[in-house]
């Protein structure tokens, strides 16, 4: 059982909901199909932003957004691996990117980007849920704050780890490109990239050159408007997020919340009593993860014995990689289970 950041367990009834028969890209059923996710997607999210679906991880849709949002110059936030992942994809795309580097394991806030945000800053970006850090910030306060300071600037968000598990706010963010993926908190094999596109943000794509092809968004709202994809799409996959969607509708958002909250607190209550607490600052901690300081633990001996039992946890990543290590509790994941992990846990921690 998949205990991980992601991708994450996949129940069988969801598997199975993938083995429809192949339809093509270009039918009337797809069409249907492509539609009925976009409309579950802005119900679920309550946005009426753009709803754009794109084979490819997560990451091609950070992309994108950068690509289409900015001539030249970004500004990026960044408390951890992801957001220092979006400075790079940034640079390597020939954007000139002022970096604001926050503590590992502290929020990004308000203050930190006091003044940095100027009037030729076309995009700025950061990650909702640092999941090497397990740090949820602020993004309302942090966007509030860049639009006090310039009201042109466009806003990225990466909410990878947080999207459907906790309560992001997107109408109150009233961000230009939200993104994230099938493999987290949807609960799906990975395969699917999603952004929530705003109106500036195309407007502003008509005056960037170089959009590339595959992350052109003026030629995937084109497509999109008619509820086609601009180039081949996960077909199997999708049948996989419609059939979720449907689940997390009966669900509803307030109760998928409140368990991923439950979850949290559980490993957070675990980690207090058996380990040395929770990494990340208090007050900013992720519901979907939780990173765990591990002491003088030997994680790749306990592991491995938690392997050998059907377990599979994360360990620590970028910089605190050796000094934490994470437990995953999204999507499908239910008290219940996280309950049966931390009790195997302690049999062999006793051990």
């Amino acid at each position: 059982m998949l205990y991980t950041v992601g991708p994450v367990h996949v129940e069988e009834a969801t598997l199975q909901s993938m083995t429809k028969p192949m339809i093509t890209h270009r039918s009337k059923e797809y069409k249907e199909l492509h539609g009925n996710i976009v409309e579950k997607v802005k119900k679920t999210l309550n946005t009426d932003m753009d709803v754009f679906l794109v084979g490819g991880s997560a990451t091609i849709m950070l992309e994108a957004a950068i690509r289409n949002g900015a001539s030249e110059k970004t500004l990026g936030i960044t408390n951890g691996s992801f957001g220092d992942r979006s400075i790079e994809i940034a640079e390597l795309n020939g954007k000139t990117v002022e970096k604001v580097q926050v503590p590992w394991g502290k929020a990004m806030k308000p203050e930190h980007i006091a003044g940095k945000v100027t009037k030729d800053t076309e995009l700025v970006h950061w990650v909702s849920n640092e999941s090497s850090t397990g740090v949820f910030s602020d993004s309302v306060a942090l966007a509030k704050e860049v639009r006090a300071q310039n009201p042109d600037a466009l806003i990225m968000v990466d909410a990878v780890t947080s999207a459907y598990a906790m309560d992001i706010k997107v109408k109150d963010i009233d961000a230009d490109a939200i993104v994230f993926g099938t493999q987290k908190a949807l609960a799906l094999p990975p395969g699917l990239a999603i952004m929530l596109c705003s109106e500036r943000l195309l407007e502003k794509a008509m005056t960037v050159a170089n959009r590339g092809f595959y992350t052109d968004l003026l030629k995937i709202k084109k497509q999109n408007d008619v509820n086609y994809a601009l180039t081949t799409p996960p077909v199997s996959l999708m049948y996989g997020v419609d059939y979720q969607l449907d689940r997390i509708v009966k669900e509803t958002m307030p109760a998928r919340f409140a368990r991923h909250q439950q979850m949290a607190d559980l490993v957070r209550d675990w980690a207090d009593r058996k380990m040395q607490g929770i990494f990340p600052e208090k007050g900013y901690q992720s519901n979907s993860l939780g990173v765990i300081n591990r002491g003088d633990l030997d994680f790749d001996a306990f592991h491995s014995k938690l392997k050998a039992k059907g377990y599979e946890i994360s360990n620590g990543y970028g910089q605190v990689k050796e000094q934490t290590f994470r437990i995953g509790h999204m999507g499908d994941t239910t008290p219940e289970g996280i309950k049966q992990l931390l009790s195997v846990m302690d049999g062999i921690l006793e051990e």
